[in-house]
Order: structure tokens, then sequence, then C-alpha cells
């Protein structure tokens, strides 16, 4: 019997914050339902949930609607019902420190700041969840509000988010289809419009 994955995807509810760069995660969340047709969405665990097969994965993917700052109620919700232990969740989230359109999937490590990283962190006592880097870099002004930079749509041109989008995409199946032999730290990059 196949264990089920718990995918994390985070950002901010509401139609306002859809194209900010700190809601990156439900975008990867919404290319991953267009991809592999999974649904339908519902309303679970302070959360929108949807179920799904990747090969031999059952999937269960959640978009907390409850701010970034409170991700980790709905998620441990979510892992707690179905007996989720921190192998087999991920957190897909928009990472400053990695610049715009890389992409890095890793397990464990620091939480760089990230508040929906430290909410999942508290609820689910461990940092070894495996997480999906998605990355927008930092503001291009030095001392720029780092807060309203991640919490402002984004700059770059339409194309180039998309490509980011199905890159953070693409990472979060190999993850699904490798299980524990899914690539672990420093972390397996692909990057946006990067040639051999």
């Amino acid at each position: 019997m196949s264990r089920l994955r718990l995918i994390a995807a985070l950002g901010n509810p509401g139609a306002q914050y859809r194209a900010h760069r700190h809601s990156v995660g439900f975008m990867v969340a919404e290319e991953l339902i267009r991809r592999h047709d999974w649904g339908p969405v519902r309303s679970r665990f302070s959360g929108l949930t949807v179920e799904g097969r990747l090969g031999p994965a059952v999937v269960l993917m959640v978009m907390p609607q409850t701010y970034m700052n409170l991700s980790g109620d709905s998620i441990g919700k979510a892992a707690r019902f179905y007996k989720v232990g921190v192998d087999d969740i991920l957190a897909i989230h928009d990472e400053v420190e990695l610049p715009f359109g890389v992409v890095r999937l890793k397990r464990g490590g620091g939480l760089g700041g990230h508040n929906g990283l430290r909410s999942l962190e508290k609820v689910l006592r461990s940092r070894e969840f495996w997480r999906v880097r998605v990355g927008v870099g930092r503001p291009p002004a030095p001392g720029a509000d780092l807060a309203g930079y991640v919490l402002s749509p984004f700059a770059e041109p339409t194309e180039d988010v998309r490509a980011l989008v199905v890159a953070a995409a693409e990472l979060v199946e190999l993850w699904l289809s490798g299980g524990e032999s899914a690539p672990d730290a420093p972390g397996r990059d692909s990057a946006v419009g990067e040639t051999g």
C-alpha cells in the first residue's frame, strides 16, 4: 500500500495576493492540479485540499487559508488526521535567498526568516520536512523592505514567472516519484533559462 505524501503549498489566501511572490506556492499547486487533473478542490483542515496520484504516490495537497504565519495549523491538522510524518511532507515556498528563476529541492535546514516555515516547524516539531524552495530573489535596492517585496506581485515577465512555476512543479514531481531516494541537501537545482 502506498504511503500518503502531503504537499504544503504555502501562500496567502485572497485574490489580492494571487500573483504575489509570497504566494508562489499556490501558483505551483495550481500548476500541479492542471498537469495531473487532480481534484476536486475541497475545504478541509483550514485550507483548500486536493487529492491525487502521481505514479505510485498518493498525494494530499493542502493550500492553507490561514495566512502565512499560521500555515502550520492547517498542515498540522492534515498531518495528524492522516498520520503523516515529516519524511512524507513537502513544503513549496518562496525563497529570497535564491535568485529569481532558481528552484531547489532539499530536506531540512534553516528557516531563513520565513514565517510559513517557522509555523510548520512549530506544529510539526521538526525542521526535517522536505522543501521546494522557489527563488524569488531579493529587492533590487539595498535596504529595501523585504516584507513589502515578497508581498507584491512579480515584476519579471509573465513568461519567466510561468517558467519558474513549471520548474518548481517538476521538482515536486521528482520528489513524488523518488520518495526517500530523492536528492537530499545541499539540494537539487533547476534554473530557468540555463542551458547545459
